[in-house]
């Protein structure tokens, strides 16, 4: 192993307004709306006749994200992402972007170019600006909180609550692969630390990795929607599994639903990985969580149109509430949903 010391540059010999200005300097604004970014006291933004849609999330380190396998650019990345995704779930366009840090002193500002990188990567890939935020030192480790704005066409807002009954039942992409990722990641962690001088070995693995670090936003799904001039009834991200999403859209719009094992989206390498590790598959795509694929609903009437498209799976109805929210297995057994992902406030001790 080389001794090539890391040059690693003192967050305080910036100051505070300093260390925004570094970290900001290459956003360039490239939305119409956004009028004035960072810089000045607030952000000022023009959408003319569009609804404005804003989400936000906090991340802290050691509940959402860990360090020893994480790279920081992929945390920025990921973490501009999964609010790009919640602007998508409404069928909108994420537009500006808002990024505060809590930092201790173990990092450095090289370390925060790092973040910063995959927050721009993702800002470029999306279109989507920097337009202000805040730092702050921290006596925890690192916390992230990532404000969303977007804008969305008055007609074509999707809510979680629109869902009828007979309306089909649709995903994109695949499920659960996010979720093993995660656990190959925690395996290999765990020998890493068991047995030191051993390396991980994720040969073949590629695609966990990836879905798991570095997510993306279904831009493609709402485009390819709009294209075919189809308006969800109703639209939700998974993040925290199918299932839970599943019950989300139910609850809200007064339904109740039956999917099918059979037509669960699911990845090879992720069935792959289940099996080597002795977990159920079907567990893991409805409750594995961090997927941000798009889960909605489109009336009956646009069977022939959906069931073709290339990325979305019809995997049942909606139906009467009084009938409940129900997977029908590969055998015909009818198994009640339960929200079992992600809790951010249960105890860890209970979520084995």
């Amino acid at each position: 192993m080389s001794n090539t010391k890391i040059k690693r540059t003192e967050i305080s010999q910036y100051g505070e307004f300093g260390l925004i200005d570094h970290l900001t300097k290459n956003f360039d604004l490239r939305q119409p709306s956004s009028l004035k970014g960072v810089g000045d006291d607030a952000a000022v933004l023009s959408y003319n006749q569009k609804k404005t849609l804003a989400t936000t999330d906090l991340l802290l380190e050691g509940i959402h994200f860990d360090l020893i396998y994480t790279p920081l650019r992929h945390l920025g990345y990921k973490a501009a992402i999964v609010n790009f995704s919640d602007i998508y779930a409404m069928n909108g366009t994420p537009t500006q972007l808002l990024v505060s840090l809590g930092v201790s002193k173990r990092f450095g500002v090289e370390d925060l170019e790092d973040f910063y990188s995959g927050i721009r990567l993702a800002c470029d890939e999306y279109n989507v600006d920097l337009v202000g935020g805040d730092t702050s030192a921290s006596l925890t480790g690192l916390t992230i909180s990532i404000t969303c704005l977007g804008i969305v066409d008055p007609e074509r807002v999707v809510y979680r609550n629109g869902a009828k009954a007979n309306d089909l039942i649709c995903v994109s992409g695949d499920l659960g692969a996010a979720y093993m990722g995660l656990q190959l990641l925690e395996r290999e962690k765990h020998v890493f630390q068991q047995a030191s001088g051993i390396q991980p070995d994720f040969a073949g693995k590629e695609y966990l990795l990836e879905r798991q670090l570095k997510p993306e936003a279904r831009k493609d799904i709402v485009e390819l929607l709009q294209n075919k001039d189809i308006l969800p009834t109703s639209m939700i991200d998974v993040s925290d599994g199918l299932s839970s999403e599943l019950i989300h859209l139910c609850k809200q719009s007064q339904c109740g639903c039956r999917i099918y094992e059979e037509n669960i989206p699911i990845d090879y390498q992720t069935a792959l990985q289940a099996e080597e590790m002795h977990m159920n598959l079907t567990t893991t795509a409805l409750n594995g969580g961090e997927d941000y694929e798009l889960l909605f609903t489109v009336p009956l009437s646009f069977h022939e149109q959906v069931k073709d498209i290339e990325g979305i799976r019809i995997i049942g109805h909606m139906c009467d509430a009084s009938l409940g929210m129900r997977l029908i297995s590969r055998d015909g057994n009818e198994l009640d949903l339960k929200a079992q992902g992600w809790n951010a406030f249960e105890d860890s001790s209970s979520n084995a």
